[in-house]
């Protein structure tokens, strides 16, 4: 400890202690007789300010602070995967089992087991001597069975090999490597390191993202799609479904890794993730989710301050598996309740409150957090060279689904996905509910390699008409209002025609259907095409007087509907037989497609 003082003030989570000279901004700090953790985020001479992240009730003046001289930090190394833990990396099953059901105040657990004995092959190419820098592998741990764990050393570490484990078992404090630096100082490396939460990780360049994430979500992949590496946004009111659009991308993105923030969001639905993912088989892998899945729950109900920390907590554990040269996805739900934190922060703090009482720093907070997202080229030996991702998707919940609110607003400066979620299509029971024509993707080009290499080169050019089928329907629907569809144009009839069979068989999409939960791009692609044919046909129908009525008749337009449950591995020679059935009626029609 390199300071004690005495509390001289508690307001709800913060609390100010004076007699504390020598403590740094972001030091954690020891609260009173029962050892609460707090972070210094204010200093005035010898005074500090410190937000706790556990309930303050019943602390009062006079009782002890001592600081550790150390920034707030999270312990790396094998055994996060699998994981659940709160906002500042607490296990929460090991506190159940030692605490029982409710955190008691001040429990102190290790994040990872210190005891158990993790398999290590060493890296072959390095030998006494070798010069080594900061992301150099130093070996292998089996993690679980789809995730190698790569140690490495820590990116503000250079100098000369001295020493370097043999193959075997060994628990997390076993030193693995050690390294003599330039200036002649011996420095030994673990299993277990550290990193402070508020610090990126270097990398050595900062790249364009240019490969598709997919996720099986059709309205998302197709239409407004995202990039391994990008910044995504979910706003939505209450009921809107965001917490179910992240739980599906965070079951079905193809990222080697998943990050699940859980930041200020109901309990219950917390709980359902925490059911729900050690029982879900991962897609690509056919093993347990949670084989490649780290959970954080700071829910509405948990210390206000430990919110503000959640998210930086895992956005580091993101980065940290970025180095290895993995793509990670982090999910954050939500950051509105991360910034109510800060509001509420602020306020204990008396500081001059910007728009609607947010702090005037919220974008900058809010930017801190996107911008650790990215592609890069990672440190490593130039021989070695390796490239990460880390893509980050924050839900947003504006008050009353407003998106004119501080943090959305804020938010949409910042990410180039926008997932606009509406009240109006959650109350038709349309999900999942993003509205077409107020989302955006400012990725298209940068995910066009991709779904040319998956489906050919003409997906932007089906995608494109999709979209313009779509506001000629919203253009038209004013019109339909006042005189009915019947009283339109055939040509418009048509339009309305293909835009609905678009909207009700494409983007929507049924979560919990066995089939329909996961679309792969293949099976996007196909549907998209085959209902954009369709109503190519439709069209020439109504210009040939043929009544609309015909078509929706068609055994195959019934076909066209039911296409998103066929099951994913045959859907190929389904589609085929769709096609053919369709073209039949077609010439029954006096149309030859």
């Amino acid at each position: 400890m390199e300071a004690e003082g005495r509390i001289v003030s508690v307001a709800g989570p913060v609390v100010k202690a004076d007699r504390m000279r020598g403590v740094k901004m972001y030091d954690v700090v020891r609260i009173g007789q029962e050892q609460l953790t707090g972070e210094v985020i204010g200093i005035e001479e010898d005074v500090i300010v410190v937000q706790v992240y556990e309930d303050t009730n019943g602390i009062k003046p006079g009782e002890p602070v001592a600081t550790t001289g150390a920034p707030l930090s999270v312990k790396l190394g094998p055994g996060l995967i699998g994981s659940i833990y709160d906002g500042i990396q607490r296990p929460l099953p090991l506190i159940m089992k030692s605490a029982g059901d409710y955190i008691t105040r001040g429990v102190e657990v290790k994040p990872l087991d210190m005891d158990k004995q993790w398999k290590f092959t060493p890296n072959t190419k390095l030998t006494p001597g070798t010069e080594i820098k900061g992301g150099t592998i130093l070996g292998t741990v089996p993690e679980t069975p789809v995730v190698e764990h790569r140690v490495m050393v820590p990116p503000n570490i250079s100098g000369t090999l001295k020493s370097l484990a043999q193959p075997g078992s060994y628990r997390l404090e076993d030193i693995m490597a050690t390294i003599q630096t330039k200036d002649g100082e011996e420095i030994t490396i673990a299993l277990l390191q550290e990193w402070p939460v508020r610090t990126p990780r270097p990398v050595k360049e900062r790249l364009d993202p240019d490969e598709a994430l997919m996720s099986g979500q059709r309205i998302l992949d197709t239409f407004f799609p995202m990039t391994k590496g990008g910044a995504a946004a979910i706003p939505g009111g209450f009921g809107t479904g965001k917490t179910v659009t992240q739980h599906q991308l965070a079951k079905w993105c193809d990222a080697d890794i998943i990050v699940y923030v859980g930041c200020g969001e109901r309990g219950n639905e917390m709980a359902d993730v925490l059911r729900e993912f050690p029982e879900l088989e991962d897609p690509r892998t056919g093993q347990p989710l949670m084989n490649r899945t780290i959970l954080i729950a700071n829910t509405s109900n948990m210390p206000v301050a430990a919110r503000e920390a959640s998210v930086f907590t895992g956005i580091s554990l993101a980065e940290y598996y970025r180095d290895m040269g993995y793509n990670v996805a982090l999910m954050a739900d939500s950051t509105s309740r991360w910034a109510e934190a800060m509001r509420e922060i602020s306020g204990r703090l008396e500081e001059m409150p910007g728009e609607e009482g947010y702090p005037a720093y919220l974008a900058s907070r809010l930017a801190s957090f996107y911008e650790r997202g990215g592609k890069s080229v990672l440190l490593a030996p130039s021989d070695e060279e390796r490239i990460g991702t880390v893509s980050v998707i924050g839900a947003v919940s504006p008050p009353g689904g407003d998106f004119s609110e501080p943090v959305a607003q804020n938010t949409l400066r910042i990410v180039k996905v926008f997932w606009a979620l509406d009240s109006d299509l959650a109350d038709r029971r349309h999900f999942p509910s993003i509205n077409w024509l107020r989302s955006y993707s400012l990725y298209l080009d940068h995910v066009k390699p991709t779904w040319d290499k998956l489906v050919g080169e003409d997906w932007s050019e089906y995608r494109t008409k999709a979209m313009v089928l779509l506001q000629k329907e919203a253009e038209l629907q004013e019109l339909v209002q006042l005189v009915g569809p019947d009283a339109l144009a055939p040509n418009d009839q048509a339009i309305l025609e293909g835009a609905r069979m678009i909207r009700e068989d494409f983007l929507q999409q049924n979560a919990f259907h066995k089939m329909d939960t996961y679309c792969p791009p293949k099976k996007q692609f196909q549907m998209l095409k085959i209902m954009l044919g369709f109503y190519d046909q439709i069209a020439v129908l109504a210009k040939k007087g043929v009544p609309l009525e015909k078509v929706k008749g068609m055994r195959s337009r019934e076909k066209v509907a039911r296409m998103a449950m066929v099951p994913n591995d045959t859907f190929e020679k389904e589609f085929e037989s769709i096609v053919k059935e369709i073209n039949n009626e077609l010439k029954t029609l006096g149309v030859a497609r």
